[in-house]
């Protein structure tokens, strides 16, 4: 489903702990470390995608989170012709976006990467708000760092990561992988995010 311009309509997730560190997760059989994403299918609306994808990609149901905030209006990147499926060039352009903030209200224990038989992520960790925007592979860098300021002053004023939000500083990676094939801290070169299929945002629900 695309729009006029070539864009798939799509829902990007920041789920944020107690102490404001968000959910990071390793796509399957890479090194690519990303926040929870997925397209909007016909007659859904965005939040009803968003608790899809969460249930899908994450395991937590509604009851597991709270809605802090959306961004306003769509965030777009365009993917690299190179990256597209032969089939889909000449009228496919990207994702346009709609971000989600949430609140983990149950346990690090209600996630499960294996909720469906298609996981998209192997491993997981809690990371700082301000993840390192150097492992998020090029195109979608932009998106990322527009999504994480416009929803940064809806976060909770009480986690001491505020202060250094408010302060215009970055803390330092808290590291806590959790699940099998764990694969190299964010902070590594080797965490670097590749695609997992040159067509995957082509082909991408």
């Amino acid at each position: 489903m695309l729009d006029r311009e070539g864009f798939r309509p799509n829902v990007g997730i920041i789920l944020l702990n107690h102490r404001n560190e968000v959910f990071w997760g390793k796509r399957i059989r890479t090194h690519s470390w990303q926040f929870p994403q997925g397209g909007i299918k016909h007659g859904e609306t965005p939040e009803q995608a968003m608790f899809r994808e969460l249930h899908e990609e994450v395991g937590l149901r509604s009851e597991h989170v709270r809605i802090i905030a959306r961004t306003r209006d769509w965030l777009r990147y365009e993917v690299p012709e190179h990256y597209i499926r032969r089939d889909a060039r000449g009228h496919y352009r990207g994702q346009k976006q709609i971000w989600f903030l949430l609140q983990l209200m149950g346990r690090d224990s209600d996630m499960n990467l294996r909720a469906t038989d298609h996981p998209e992520f192997d491993a997981w960790r809690w990371n700082d708000y301000w993840v390192p925007l150097e492992a998020v592979i090029e195109f979608k860098r932009g998106v990322y760092q527009m999504a994480l300021t416009e929803l940064a002053r809806f976060l909770p004023r009480t986690s001491h990561h505020n202060r250094y939000l408010r302060a215009g500083m970055r803390p330092q990676q808290h590291r806590h992988d959790h699940g099998p094939g764990r694969g190299p801290s964010a902070n590594d070169d080797s965490a670097t995010e590749v695609p997992q299929d040159p067509g995957k945002d082509a082909a991408e629900h």
